[in-house]
């Protein structure tokens, strides 16, 4: 099972739509894939369309708000064919007072340890985070040894970029296997000089984690309001097209480390 952060420090360079998206493509290809909010906003079941009435709060605690308790099965939420989803949303806010209460040299390791699935269960399992740096923040980072960056192609983003390095080199002290797998350069618009410059720069500076940049589109910001990911709301469009190569270019890497031989 693959474990992957889709993070960044600054908000609005598509984490979610990225999640949600690549999560969905993943499934579409055959792969069974766990989807987790992280973020308070709760967006990813909004993308999707779903209501659950239980999440990523109850998967951890064991209990709901009322403390009635509730099962990491009836707290994970089936969205798609070989996708499902534990909600975010404000329950987190909890959350983060229930971790933070926890023994101090547990509390930074107990999502990687909850969220073992028993034997092949998972494909994939993908974590959409909420910008910044707190004690959830960490748990996410213990717990997955890829990093998935989206970045806008506007210059705020790609300074939040060197912020979000910080929280990276810390987290890796703890977590030898953690690396920065991916750069994905989004809200990539053609008409501009400045998002060739960025993506060029991108370019020099992270040779082997560049991805095909996401092109500004105005499906990917409509599929959402009805609920849908960008391959069932509009699977010919630019976004869809250029997600599905984000998809080919994860599995084609995993099918490759496969490969790889061990001697040892």
């Amino acid at each position: 099972m693959r474990k992957i952060a889709i993070a960044m420090a600054k908000g609005g360079v598509g984490k979610t739509t990225t999640a949600v998206n690549l999560a969905h493509d993943l499934a579409l290809q055959g792969k069974r894939v766990l989807l987790v909010d992280c973020d308070t906003q709760g967006q990813v079941a909004r993308f999707l369309g779903i209501n659950p009435a239980y999440g990523l709060y109850e998967f951890i605690t064991g209990h709901d708000e009322n403390g009635r308790p509730v099962t990491k099965g009836e707290a994970i939420h089936q969205a798609r064919e070989n996708l499902w989803a534990l909600d975010g949303g404000i329950k987190l806010v909890e959350l983060k007072y229930w971790l933070g209460e926890q023994p101090r040299e547990q509390r930074h390791a107990l999502l990687r340890k909850a969220l073992v699935p028993k034997g092949d269960r998972l494909d994939y399992l993908i974590f959409d985070c909420a910008p910044g740096w707190d004690i959830l923040s960490v748990n996410i980072l213990m717990a997955v040894e890829e990093v998935l960056c989206p970045v806008a192609l506007q210059a705020p983003a790609v300074e939040g970029l060197k912020t979000f390095f910080k929280y990276l080199l810390s987290a890796q002290k703890q977590n030898n296997s953690l690396g920065l797998k991916y750069i994905l350069p989004t809200l990539f618009d053609s008409r501009t000089r400045q998002s060739y410059e960025l993506y060029n720069k991108l370019k020099r500076l992270f040779a082997k984690q560049i991805c095909h940049p996401i092109r500004l589109n105005v499906r990917l910001s409509e599929a959402p309001a009805v609920g849908k990911s960008i391959f069932e709301f509009e699977p010919r469009a630019t976004g869809a097209v250029d997600y599905h190569k984000l998809t080919r270019r994860l599995i084609d890497d995993g099918i490759r480390a496969q490969q790889v031989p061990r001697f040892f």
